[in-house]
């Protein structure tokens, strides 16, 4: 097997620089009188709270309590201003105890130096304040820098969805037991080729780095402001090249570190950990020897001493090295995986530590305030982000074409609480563009096969690595793949590199798999099984809500992925319904029996027709000429446990169902299920095993509480689903109106509606200036609040650390200035998210409050105000929205509806402003209006139709048919719409023959 290719030292393009065997001596602050100062003022609040606060109550008020137990006669009493008192005082002795447990569980991890301290249920902000004291107090003293595991910790739970952007040569599990003496048998050879090039590498430095003397040391620094190490910082600070930080993890992955824990995940550590570094460690300001650290305490010596001898346990680990396929080679990552994720090295990963894995199934993961399920979910969130902005504008044209007044109106409902976190979930963890690649890898594939006249191979799983490679796992032997395919570790496996498929164009054919749905992650490899093509049943155990929390995930992925075509979901057993994500794919079923019964006849139908077409299984059909018509898969998702009878007869029923496209997943609470091929369990920590398979990944998974958020958003975009949205019902208001009086003139005014120009503010200088442009422009989109996740996502896609995102942000601010009472622009409001003040307006936002004030404000009562409304409206539609926007910025507008929203509120004003004058007779009026609507909508059929009404009203058919023969050139070869045509056939009976003529 042709060895990997790996990224050595010597190809950094840092600058080359001696080695540095003599470490220098840490740098130690000295102590300023103002820390002495915020020392003794710590001291003092501290005193007056742990002190001063019960010394008070107990002199001036006492014991609040009875004395014995109470009686009817004590319950009958009448309520005095004393019993508020002492129900007042009790809570304050409540408040005490609860911050004084908090002052001791600080002080306790201050002392100890190890660990992260213990959190006091229910004390977030008293125990974020007894930190602040504490560490103020300690600061001039030595165990100051104890207190960094706790602070290190809040920081990593603001940003925990993040991962290191590159990665080597990354390896892709496999998921057969049989192949795992193949893959042990690699990874030694492998082992054995680094063990040789070390002694190689140790023989021509002299050997001195084998020494003990000369083995470098770095202490992991605890965090400053909102920036934290990493390993990621540390190679390229000591190794001139942050590629090499895997380097550092292999030398000290699963050693014991001080505080007791171990290095698991190159993107989870710790202040106060010790890593040993290579031996051309350099730039020794903060790499420490053992022996050669005078100015380094005693305890920290001892620590690295300590840790020094377990350096032999890093060569004896990865015992789970036999469970993986190593893939045969493959280009070094240049992207990070999900590239709708901000991604910081210094940040832990979601589920990929018994501290930041996955949420069991209902509770509630969160990373800065938004769900931890749905960041760590690219694929998914990337389906239910797309599906749900279709179903947005599914409902706009639904009520656009509604009758006059029957409308629910153009803006969607805000989202909140729950859902709203949801929301900006999705936006941030969804990754479109792994998707796309994904789909268009497949569809190229079957679109080569079908050329070379091949059939589709069995695929029982695909890997999509960390650096977008995607790797297909066949069920046998399949031949040479087709170019730019490549043979991967074995005959088995089939590879494509993420820059291969950036070459793939949209293919015309049907959609091959479309039955892969995301599991989970190992390492950095993402794994998508094809639950079509499972000889068999698979059976996932573990408890129930668990089960539930995975069935969901599954069932989300597959009803909106982006790499189907059609498919039916159905679903038993399950106790939410999951229908309004996909009406036309998910169907819920009682029972068993129900299920049963449908499947029976389902089975005997594709038996049937699969003989009379001459196919072996729905694979051959997908590339034949009923591609686009036969072979959807059938999903079924079986939650509930069936019973024994009931498990036989399942068994029966799947027994042939790998070739007809029937898959079958089905919840146990053992691991004895008739008919079984694969056996899967799911953890309580979010775990998800399959030990004959060589599988164990971080499940993917939607517990309940993020799974109703999701089902709330599609519920809310239904149109269907307004109780209020009958006739005669108001069109929703707008989410921000503008005061359109002269006293409301803004301080900023950015115009969006066509070119971008922002009035009110100078252009900010440098490099910054289009950033700064992008983000005012996303903030004036959504007036409600964005989160700055979602904002960091969507200026930088392939990830940003969050000192950069927040220094933006402070640019903005000082950018944007205050208002004359001194109200900063930029606000962040009670759930985090950045608001903008009333005082920077955007023409859109004048154009809806315009609109608005025509049809349901002032100009319902005033013809004359609702005429002038209108026309100042549609001057202000200059074109498309940020219509000269940069290339390769604003890519966060393909998740907006915006871009529907706008045409449609144009089309309807120009179509009042039309009413309007067609009213008075001003025919050449509402011509005008209409063409200046058509600019900026002329997809919308209703300005056409009104169009020809009153260029018929001017009586003139020469202009009707010149307008007629206009429309029939822009509609081609698709023709015109059948309700145009019924309409120029009542104006203007004769226009096919004009038609004819010029034809």
């Amino acid at each position: 097997m042709p060895r990997r290719r790996t990224t050595s030292s010597s190809s950094s393009t840092a600058p080359s620089a001696p080695r540095n065997r003599t470490p220098q001596p840490v740098r130690v602050r000295r102590r300023s009188f103002g820390d002495f100062v915020k020392a003794f003022l710590a001291f003092l609040v501290l005193l007056v709270l742990v002190v001063g606060v019960p010394l008070a109550l107990a002199t001036q008020i006492g014991w609040p309590l009875p004395d014995g137990a109470p009686s009817l006669d004590w319950l009958q009493r009448e309520i005095t201003v004393q019993t508020f008192l002492h129900i007042l005082t009790v809570i304050v002795w409540f408040a005490w105890a609860q911050f004084t447990a908090c002052v001791l569980v600080e002080v306790k991890a201050a002392l100890s130096g190890v660990g992260v301290p213990g959190r006091v249920p229910g004390s977030g902000p008293s125990q974020l304040l007894a930190r602040q004291l504490v560490a103020a107090l300690l600061l001039v003293g030595a165990t100051a820098a104890s207190l960094t595991p706790g602070l290190s910790q809040l920081g990593q739970s603001l940003e925990g969805n993040q991962k290191p952007s590159v990665a080597a040569a990354q390896q892709t599990p496999g998921i057969f037991a049989q192949q795992q003496e193949q893959a042990a048998a690699t990874a030694n050879a492998l082992a054995e080729q680094a063990g040789q090039a070390g002694q190689d590498a140790a023989r021509a430095d002299g050997g001195s780095s084998a020494a003990h003397g000369d083995t470098k040391y770095y202490r992991i620094q605890p965090p400053e402001g909102r920036h934290h190490d990493s390993l990621w910082e540390v190679a390229e600070r000591h190794l001139g090249d942050g590629r090499r930080y895997k380097e550092i993890f292999e030398l000290n992955k699963d050693r014991v570190q001080p505080d007791g824990s171990r290095l698991s995940e190159a993107s989870l550590i710790r202040p106060g950990w010790i890593m040993e570094m290579p031996g051309d460690a350099r730039g020794g300001e903060l790499v420490e020897m053992p022996d050669e650290a005078p100015n380094v305490s005693e305890q920290v010596q001892q620590q690295i001493s300590d840790y020094a001898r377990t350096g032999d346990h890093a060569q004896g680990s990865g015992g789970g090295d036999a469970q993986v396929s190593l893939p045969e080679q493959r280009p070094a990552p240049a992207t990070p995986a999900n590239p709708a994720n901000p991604v910081t090295p210094a940040t832990p990963v979601p589920g990929t530590d018994g501290e930041h894995a996955a949420p069991a199934a209902g509770q509630e993961g969160h990373s800065f305030g938004l769900p931890e399920a749905l960041l760590a979910a690219p694929l998914l969130a990337a389906g239910l982000l797309g599906a749900l902005g279709r179903r947005r504008r599914q409902a706009m044209w639904q009520s656009a074409l509604g009758a006059v007044g029957g409308r629910r109106g153009m803006e969607p409902p805000t989202p909140t609480g729950d859902a709203q976190d949801a929301q900006d979930a999705l936006l941030v963890g969804a990754d479109p563009e792994g998707v796309r690649l994904l789909d268009r890898s497949l569809r190229g594939l079957a679109a080569s096969l079908a050329a070379e006249s091949r059939p589709l191979p069995v695929v029982y799983a695909a890997w999509m690595s960390g650096n977008g490679d995607l790797h297909l796992q066949l069920a046998q032997p399949a031949g040479k793949p087709p170019t730019p395919w490549q043979q991967g570790q074995d005959q088995t496996f089939w590879m494509l590199a993420r820059s291969d498929a950036e070459g793939y164009e949209e293919a015309e054919t049907a959609a091959p798999y479309p039955g892969l749905v995301s599991l989970g992650t190992m390492d950095d490899s993402r794994l998508l099984l094809n639950l079509e093509a499972v000889p068999g049943i698979v059976s996932l155990g573990g408890t129930e809500a668990d089960r539930a929390a995975v069935f969901a995930s599954v069932a989300a992925e597959l009803a909106t992925n982006g790499w189907s075509d059609r498919m039916t979901i159905t679903l038993v057993g399950f106790g939410d319904d999951l229908t309004p994500l996909a009406p036309n794919r998910i169907r819920h079923l009682d029972g068993f029996e129900d299920l049963f019964e449908t499947m029976s006849a389902e089975t005997r139908q594709r038996r049937g027709a699969l003989g009379a077409a001459g196919h072996d299984s729905v694979l051959t059909g997908r590339t034949g000429p009923a591609q686009h018509t036969r072979w959807a898969p059938h999903l079924v998702l079986l939650a509930a446990q069936p019973s024994d009878d009931d498990a036989l007869r399942l068994a029966e029923l799947a027994a042939d169902a790998g070739r007809l496209g029937i898959g079958y997943l089905v919840g146990t609470q053992g691991t004895d299920l008739p008919g079984a091929a694969w056996e899967m369990e799911i953890t309580r920590e979010g775990r998800l095993l399959a030990p004959l398979l060589g599988l164990e990944l971080d499940a993917q998974m939607l517990p309940t509480a993020q799974r109703r958020a999701v089902v709330e958003l599609f519920t809310d975009a239904d149109p269907g689903s307004d109780p209020e949205g009958g006739p005669g019902r108001p069109a929703n208001a707008p989410p921000f109106l503008v005061d359109i009086s002269e006293q409301g003139r803004p301080a900023v005014y950015a115009r969006l509606v066509g070119s971008y120009e922002i009035i009110g503010l100078d252009t900010p200088d440098g490099e910054r200036s289009a950033l700064l442009h992008e983000a005012l422009a996303l903030l004036l989109l959504h007036r409600e609040g964005v989160h700055p996740r979602v904002l960091s996502s969507a200026l930088w896609p392939r990830g940003v650390t969050a000192d950069v995102r927040d220094a933006l942000l402070e640019r903005l601010r000082t950018w944007l200035g205050s208002d004359p009472d001194g109200t900063p622009r930029l606000a962040t409001d009670a759930t985090g998210r950045l608001t903008l003040a009333k005082s920077v307006v955007s023409d859109l936002d004048v154009l809806r409050s315009l609109y608005y004030e025509a049809t349901q404000g002032r100009g319902v009562d005033s013809r004359q105000v609702r005429g002038r409304l209108l026309t100042d409206a549609l001057v202000l539609v200059r074109g498309p929205l940020l219509a000269d926007r940069p290339e390769g910025r604003y890519r966060w507008l393909t998740h907006e509806i915006v871009d529907a929203q706008l045409p449609l509120l144009v089309a309807d004003t120009g179509l009042a402003l039309c009413e309007f004058h067609l009213e008075r007779d001003r025919a050449e009026k509402a011509i005008e209006a209409l063409n200046a609507a058509l600019r900026t909508a002329p997809a919308d059929e209703r300005l056409w139709h009104e169009l020809l009404r009153a260029t018929h009203t001017t009586g003139d058919p020469d202009r009707l048919r010149a307008l007629a023969a206009d429309l029939v050139d822009r509609s081609g070869a698709r023709g015109l719409p059948p309700r145009t045509e019924a309409l120029l056939d009542e104006l203007l009976p004769t226009w096919r023959e004009g038609v004819s003529a010029a034809g």
